[in-house]
């Protein structure tokens, strides 16, 4: 910027002292394409369904990498207490090798192509992924289909899976944080499928056989319920064709019952486990939110990004945009924060994560939910227009690489049933304002009954009435 004034100072300078009649071009300058303008440049989502309601929705950017991958419509929340764990176990087993390819065969050729083998169960979805050369494309999607349709699922491998599992959920232990969200799920959803854990409890990881993963590909792995999504240099006709190759026979009638999606209540409740000798406690503090599909979801993302993160480390002081972190440096209430807005496809939960030692948690607490009855009363306009503009960036900033452009694009497939134009989600931030903020806030967290999950020396974290009764405000 300061360059840019100089080249002016100078530029008015010779033009000042020019002699009479001569002749100067002037170079003005090319202003920025505008966001909107950038948003229609960004190229098409192409969606092809196959005569078994798989469905193939690529995005071609014409750059010689690709990520090609299942996105498939099932995970933990489709379990039972039996088999809780079962879909996170099946996706370890998938790259033990198939009729085809032994694991070691399936390594080295993934290896020898330079490709990426790689894939991730949630709460609702299972995704298998690689990343590879454009022109490795078809040996990608052979290869996603042999694991998929193949898989040997050998006793030696599933014995030797079980330890693998089993040192993961002890080093998921150590992540506090994921900790924390799992407690929080099984207070806010108790008795449901949402409230249960991913990896499972560690009794079923210990029965889990053969036929328990071969029932659970056979009662879920259905054409309708599959997205194969490609992003980078990928041919779309090229695609639809390898995918009805390789997956054309893939059923989609069920042959025992038919899962269904039971809706999970929310129940506001608290779970806290004190252990002082941590020396900092570990909180998450939610309201019910909404699912993906629901209009106040925008509202809420914004609500959300408003409220923001923050972190010690990260400098800024009390000059931070957001007021609980101004207020959280004044103060020293916390080591760090972060709201958050999980959604699911009938539910969700919009809250905080933060991480403070024992004696401030009660004035933490206390600024966290003064900000929030803010958000229903009192947020004003600046406040808004900056968290959209930061709601936006991050859209963008997370679409960066073929990766996650793919992931998008499975991720809104299965959410949606299509994906959402940045355009269009463009403008329907845009059209958020304050006094939707606050129309929407108080509908989703005025008065409402919270769930707390806390772990570490939570002793001075108030009791669960005294956060209940900080739901509201009582003016005259």
């Amino acid at each position: 910027m300061k360059m840019a004034t100089r080249v002016l100072k100078v530029s008015g300078t010779l033009l000042r002292f020019a002699k009479p009649g001569t002749k100067y071009v002037r170079f003005q300058h090319t202003a920025r394409p505008a966001f909107a303008q950038t948003l229609l440049n960004v190229p098409e989502t192409r969606v092809t369904t196959l005569t078994n309601g798989l469905r193939v929705a690529t995005e071609d950017s014409g750059i010689p990498t690709c990520t090609v991958g299942l996105w498939i419509d099932t995970g933990s929340r489709y379990e039972t207490d039996k088999n809780n764990g079962v879909a996170h176990f099946l996706e370890h087993m998938s790259f033990k090798g198939t009729s085809k390819r032994s694991q070691t065969d399936l390594e080295l050729e993934i290896e020898n192509m330079g490709a990426h083998l790689n894939a991730y169960t949630s709460r609702e979805q299972t995704v298998y992924y690689a990343k590879s050369l454009s022109k490795d494309l078809p040996r990608a999607v052979e290869i996603l289909a042999d694991i998929i349709q193949n898989s040997k699922f050998g006793e030696q491998e599933i014995e030797r899976e079980r330890g693998v599992i089993l040192r993961e959920m002890q080093e998921v232990e150590t992540n506090l944080q994921e900790v924390v969200f799992d407690h929080l799920h099984a207070v806010a959803y108790q008795g449901t499928p949402l409230g249960r854990t991913i990896l499972g409890p560690t009794e079923n990881i210990k029965s889990i056989s053969r036929q328990d993963l071969v029932e659970y590909i056979t009662n879920h792995y259905k054409g309708p319920r599959i997205v194969f999504a490609g992003a980078g240099g990928v041919g779309h006709e090229e695609l639809v064709k390898l995918v009805d190759q390789h997956f054309g026979s893939l059923k989609t009638t069920y042959e025992g019952k038919i899962p269904i999606l039971t809706p999970c209540r929310f129940s506001g409740s608290e779970i806290r486990v004190r252990d002082d000798s941590m020396p900092f406690a570990h909180v998450a503090v939610a309201v019910e939110g909404c699912g993906w599909t629901n209009p106040d979801n925008i509202p809420l993302m914004v609500a959300n990004t408003l409220i923001g993160s923050w972190d010690r480390s990260h400098g800024g002081g009390s000059n931070v945009a957001s007021k609980l972190g101004q207020a959280a440096t004044l103060g020293n209430l916390c080591h760090s924060f972060q709201s958050f807005n999980t959604c699911y496809k009938d539910t969700g939960l919009w809250g905080i994560y933060f991480v403070s030692e024992g004696l401030s948690l009660e004035d933490m607490l206390f600024n966290v939910q003064s900000e929030w009855m803010r958000l229903c009363t009192s947020v004003t306009e600046g406040e808004v227009s900056r968290a959209k503009n930061l709601l936006k960036t991050n859209m963008l900033l997370q679409l960066d690489g073929s990766t996650p452009i793919c992931e998008d694009i499975g991720r809104q497939m299965l959410c949606y049933g299509r994906r959402i134009p940045l355009p269009e989600l463009e403008a329907r931030i845009e059209a958020v304002n304050a006094k939707i903020v606050q129309e929407v806030c108080t509908k989703y967290i005025y008065d409402r009954c919270p769930a707390v999950a806390a772990v570490g020396p939570v002793e001075g974290l108030p009791d669960y009435n005294r956060i209940r009764s900080s739901m509201y405000w009582l003016r005259l």
